[in-house]
C-alpha cells in the first residue's frame, strides 16, 4: 500500500525586534501582535487538514507560533533542536544596508566566502539537520500530514537542497515570507514535490516581503 504524506515547513511570524538587530538564536525575542495574529491566521487555514504531528524550533518565535495550531488539532508540541535558526556570527548586531557595519574592517574576515558561507553555520550542516528532522516527521506522520515550525533560512536551504539547487542565493529573493508554508510532499519514502503557500499572506508587511511573488496568490510547485 502506497503512503501519501506531507510535511508542512512552516515559518514563525512576525517578531517584535525595534532595535533591528540580528536575533538570530538569541532568547528573548517573541512574536509581536501582529505575528500572533499571523499564527492564528495560519491555524485557521490548516487546522482541518490531517495533520497529526508537530515538531517546532526551541526559540520563543517558533513555539508562539506554533502554539495555537497545537491546541486547535490537540497535539502534543515536539521541540526539535535540529529545526533551529541558523548560527550567524553577527547575532545582536544591526545588519543591514545602510548601517554601516559592511564598512567595518572588523567584519571582513567573515564576508570571503558567500559558499559556505563564511559568516555562520555551513549551508550543508543547516540541510543535513533539517532533512533529519523533516524524515522523521514523516515517519511519525506516515500516510497523514506533519508541521515543522522553523525560521526563513533554514526552511529556504532545505528546499535548495531538496530541489537540487545550488546554496548561493541573494537573501532578499528567498521565498519563505512570514508564516508561509513550504510543502513537502512523499509518496511513501520518496519526495514527489514541494510546493508553496502564503495563509497568512495577507497580513505581511510590505517591507517584508522579500521575494518577487504576490502574496496570497496560487501556490508554486516544483518537482525535485
Amino acid at each position: 500500500m502506497t503512503d501519501k504524506t506531507t510535511v508542512h515547513l512552516l515559518r514563525h511570524g512576525e517578531v517584535h525586534n525595534p532595535s533591528g538587530i540580528l536575533y538570530g538564536r538569541m532568547p528573548g525575542f517573541h512574536l509581536s501582535e501582529l505575528g500572533k495574529e499571523m499564527a492564528v491566521k495560519v491555524t485557521d487555514a490548516i487546522k482541518d487538514r490531517d495533520i497529526v504531528h508537530l515538531r517546532v524550533s526551541p526559540l520563543e518565535r517558533a513555539q508562539e507560533t506554533a502554539r495555537p495550531l497545537a491546541e486547535a488539532r490537540g497535539l502534543e508540541i515536539v521541540t526539535d533542536p535540529r529545526v533551529i535558526e541558523s548560527g550567524n556570527v553577527f547575532e545582536g548586531k544591526p545588519f543591514a544596508v545602510g548601517d554601516g557595519v559592511l564598512r567595518k574592517p572588523s567584519t571582513w574576515r567573515h564576508l570571503w566566502n558567500p559558499f559556505t558561507p563564511s559568516w555562520g553555520e555551513p549551508y550543508k550542516e543547516v540541510a543535513a539537520r533539517m532533512m533529519a528532522a523533516v524524515h522523521d516527521a514523516r515517519d511519525q506522520a506516515r500516510g497523514h500530514e506533519a508541521v515543522i515550525v522553523s525560521h526563513q533560512l533554514p526552511i529556504w536551504i532545505t528546499r535548495l537542497h531538496a530541489e537540487g539547487r545550488r546554496f548561493v542565493h541573494d537573501p532578499r529573493n528567498r521565498q519563505c515570507t512570514l508564516c508561509s508554508l513550504t510543502s513537502f510532499n512523499f509518496t511513501d519514502d520518496r519526495l514527489t514535490s514541494v510546493s508553496f503557500s502564503e495563509p497568512a499572506g495577507d497580513l505581511i508587511p510590505v517591507k517584508d516581503k522579500k521575494a518577487p511573488f504576490s502574496a496570497g496568490g496560487a501556490p508554486e510547485e516544483r518537482r525535485p
